[in-house]
Parts: structure tokens; sequence; C-alpha cells
């Protein structure tokens, strides 16, 4: 499976990126998939060598170029409990400082070098994320509606801007809950707000999981959730992009 680590243009500087892509001297349909917040690692590299192994281009931006490349923190090879406190208090003031503005301004970056890359097809991108990730995937979907068939966020904060970020959505929607992040009443009532927006999608808790369950490099790892999340995912794929 080629890869590649790139440097992406923004404008603030440049963000560092992981991309990968199927070996066949074809063109795919493009993804932009946002890491959590623990951001560019091994088990993300896997999961976008896995997804490309479908036929897709990935492409998996630093989120936080502004404070340096990949691992902006340094984190263990397991990412257990008992080290979460010590690297979200060096996690939080990143988190806190990538504005809105800021992710808008870096998904256009994103997005146009994605499209521009001579392994990815004409036509609409996908994006996916992943945690903060998610809530990203959501942003940049509603940002881009002509341009952003589908997009997918798992155990993310998605409901985090209102009701009215839903409205703004023409991409086909799937989210995936950790039952440890969503009871069902809450489920009922974001499912609610994106009736109400006319959005097309499918919203779920995943049965079993915690928050962070696709992340095998956590103590929060589900092996069925992660399996229920491509199960999700490349269907979606498969019918907005047009590839299998």
């Amino acid at each position: 499976m080629p890869t590649k680590t790139l440097r992406i243009p923004t404008a603030d500087g440049h963000a560092d990126a992981f991309a990968a892509f199927p070996d066949r001297g074809e063109r795919h349909p493009g993804v932009l998939m946002y890491a959590d917040g623990f951001g560019i690692r091994p088990v993300l590299r896997e999961m976008a060598r896995e997804l490309a192994g479908h036929g897709y281009y990935v492409l998996v931006p630093n989120l936080f170029y502004r404070h340096g490349p990949a691992p902006v923190v340094e984190l263990p090879e397991h990412i257990g409990e008992e080290a979460r406190p010590a690297i979200f208090a060096q996690l939080m003031p990143l988190i806190e400082a990538h504005t809105t503005e800021r992710v808008l301004s870096d998904a256009e970056a994103y997005l146009g070098f994605l499209t521009a890359q001579p392994e990815v097809g004409a036509g609409p991108v996908a994006v996916t994320g992943y945690c903060i990730g998610g809530l990203l995937a959501m942003r940049t979907a509603a940002a881009h509606p002509g341009q952003v068939a589908a997009v997918a966020a798992f155990h993310g904060p998605v409901g985090a801007d209102g009701p009215g970020l839903f409205s703004e959505l023409s991409a086909q929607v799937h989210l995936g809950h950790a039952e440890g992040d969503m009871t069902p009443e809450a489920l009922s009532e974001l499912n609610q707000a994106l009736d109400a927006a006319g959005a097309d999608y499918t919203s779920e808790i995943y049965p079993g999981t915690i928050h962070g369950f696709t992340m095998s490099d956590t103590d929060a790892f589900s092996a069925s959730g992660l399996q229920h999340h491509w199960d999700r995912l490349r269907p979606l794929l498969e019918r907005t992009l047009g590839n299998s």
C-alpha cells in the first residue's frame, strides 16, 4: 500500500499529513480523515491504510500543526487510563486554540489539496473523523455542501455546535456513538434535531462501547466496535462516492 508524508499549504503555514492510497496507477475517490485528539500515530496510519485498501485515497492531516509536527504531544505506545490525565493536560490548550475559524480555514486547504492530488479522481469526496475529529468532519461537510457527499463521525461531540450545523448539511451522514457517551434519551433528542434539519442520516449507539472505542492503542478499544464502524463506513462511501 503506497503511503506518503506530505505538507499541505494553509493560511497559517504548512500542515504535515499522512496519505495512503491503492497501488494501481489509477485515480480514486478522496477521503479526508480527521484524527482524534491524540493525532497522527501508528493506529491512524493503520486505519488509513485499511480504508485505502478498499479503493480510496485517504488524507490524514495533523490538526495541531501550528504547534509543531505530529506527534505534537509525546505519546506512549499504548495510551492507558493512567497516562490520559497528563496527556490531556497538554492537549486541551491545543484543542481550545483550534477555533471554528481555524477549523474552517484548514478544511478549505485540506479539501483543495486532496482534490488536487494526481491519484484522486474528479467528483465528490467524503470526510470522516474520530472524537474531536468527528466534530471537525461535520463542520467541514456543512461548510462544503457541494463537495462533500458523505460524512461520518465516531464517538465525537457532534452536537456541540447546536442544531444549526445540521441544517447546512447536504452530505449523507453516519454517526456512531459510544454507549458510554450517549444515553438513549440523548440519542433521541439528537436524531430529532437531525430530522428537523432534513438531514439524510443514520445515527446509532454502538453496543458495549465507551469513548474512543475505534482506537486500538487505548484502553477504550473495542474490536467489535471498530468492526461495526467499518461495516457502516464502507457502505456509506460506496453509495456516495460510487466506489466498490
